[in-house]
């Protein structure tokens, strides 16, 4: 009869029920309360400072959180960038602007790859004097109210809005507005001076979405499970030789039994001494049982899931898991390449800071009213940084010089032409270089050889090969072949 009705209720009830078992599971972490709805791709405000707000309190106080933001910064930066411009006078500002004392960017530029790893974005204040030099100040993200876009497009911000602040002699100050570079924000007002703008990089950032996302905000609760569970560990480990007596007799009343607990809580038994007591009593110890052994297996499970939610492998974060080499290697591929991704953004951020920075210095006029000594807003710039690994080079290097020996005897049979020869060789060395310009420059060399031609020799088949045909001349300036008549 039981199962009668089961089979008859069960479907009307089962909705509510699979209601309450999801609200029970789900309920303590709030799962399905984060993020928004389907139709909103940020998070919700109070939402985003509370993460912002654990992001920054687990870094200061979590090993493995601060470890995180630091294997992203040293990997990206390396010993640094390497920022260079064919201009001179534009390369001149570049390190002014880079090492000036109020800027100290050789130094800051670290902060702001951890600051980038931790928030999941960037505001950058960029004020400019009458002189056209720049600073740079990074508002924290958790001080953003919003950012305004355009009403038919969320990818052209307009304008930064700050919370408003609070101050014990001024009270309560109003929100200020950051407006977004924009070139027109490089032209100078009638004193000189240039507006303050904002420049905003955001990463993890969903399509259709304005605020980035920290690279922490997935392993937060992972993070916070495995302190707990940690401290737990600890915590029983350091009671772990700790034991209580239990003393069992025949007592004729309770008023016996207190004045015996009592006697012993007055002089306790020290640890190695020797009790002697009748058969009346009993001794016995009581101390914790640590199953370690599937607690060791539970904290690897948290740790998994805090290593795969950060891209980095566990031999990254102090775990051991296999002791062969070949696992590690192998594990540390997709890190790289999560290395790489990062590195690429941050050498467009800085790319881009720099742009805005050139620009705005050229339009004030030359020093002394010279052309050659004033900065040029297109001037070419190179942004660099360190390898990510010092094993890809080593493979790379290996490869690049098998492929280019290979494939310049085929140059040499006139199966294929310099342009094919570059681009094999430059996509073998894992560097990325334009072919055309590339040739170019070579077609450039000759003319420089007859200037000096001690120091550029041009490549000739002929030459490099051994047994020169008869009655044949070499040219020693340009190389060419020439009859003896």
């Amino acid at each position: 009869m039981a199962n009668f009705f089961t089979r008859l209720l069960g479907p009307i009830y089962q909705n509510e029920v699979d209601k309450r078992v999801k609200l029970i599971l789900t309920g303590a972490d709030g799962f399905y309360d984060r993020g928004g709805g389907p139709d909103q791709r940020d998070r919700f405000d109070f939402d985003r400072e509370e993460i912002l707000r654990q992001a920054l309190e687990a870094w200061r106080s979590n090993p493995l959180a601060r470890r995180i933001v630091e294997l992203t910064t040293q990997y990206v930066l390396g010993p640094g960038l390497t920022i260079e411009s064919e201009h001179e006078p534009t390369h001149r500002f570049i390190n002014q602007f880079w090492e000036h004392p109020l800027n100290q960017l050789p130094m800051r530029v670290f902060e702001l790859c951890d600051e980038l790893a931790r928030s999941g974005e960037l505001f950058l204040l960029l004020s400019t004097d009458a002189a056209g030099m720049s600073y740079v100040r990074a508002l924290p993200a958790v001080l953003v109210e919003e950012v305004l876009t355009a009403d038919n497009d969320l990818a052209q911000e307009t304008a930064i809005l700050e919370k408003p602040s609070y101050h014990e002699d001024f009270g309560w100050k109003e929100a200020r507005r950051w407006p977004i570079y924009t070139r027109e924000a490089d032209t100078p007002r009638d004193d000189g001076s240039f507006p303050t703008v904002c420049l905003h990089y955001a990463v993890n950032r969903p399509a259709g979405a304005v605020r980035g996302e920290s690279d922490l905000a997935p392993l937060l609760r992972w993070l916070a499970r495995y302190s707990a569970w940690l401290e737990d560990r600890a915590r029983l480990n350091r009671f772990r030789n700790t034991f209580l007596f239990v003393v069992k007799g025949r007592f004729a009343s309770e008023a016996e039994r207190s004045a015996r607990q009592a006697a012993l809580n007055l002089a306790p038994p020290s640890p190695g001494s020797i009790l002697v007591c009748d058969e009346s009593e009993d001794w016995s110890a009581v101390h914790p049982q640590l199953e370690s052994g599937d607690a060791e297996k539970d904290g690897l499970a948290l740790k998994k899931m805090i290593a795969s939610g950060s891209g980095i492998p566990l031999h990254f974060l102090a775990e051991p898991e296999s002791a062969t080499r070949t696992t590690a290697e192998s594990a540390g591929g997709p890190t790289f390449r999560h290395f790489e991704q990062r590195q690429t953004f941050f050498v467009w951020m800085v790319s881009d800071l720099l742009r805005a920075v050139i620009r705005r210095r050229a339009s004030v006029s030359s020093p002394g009213g010279d052309p050659r000594r004033a900065v040029r807003a297109e001037a070419p710039l190179s942004v660099r940084g360190a390898d990510i690994s010092g094993r890809d080079n080593a493979a790379l290097s290996v490869a690049a010089s098998t492929i280019a020996g290979a494939f310049s005897e085929l140059r040499d049979r006139g199966l294929i032409d310099d342009a094919e020869l570059l681009r094999v060789c430059y996509k073998f060395a894992g560097e990325m270089g334009d072919v055309e310009e590339l040739l170019k420059r070579g077609a450039a060399a000759p003319k420089v050889a007859e200037k000096n031609p001690n120091k550029i020799k041009p490549h000739n088949a002929a030459i490099d090969k051994p047994g020169k045909p008869a009655g044949v001349k070499v040219d020693p300036v340009s190389g060419d072949l020439k009859g003896e008549n």
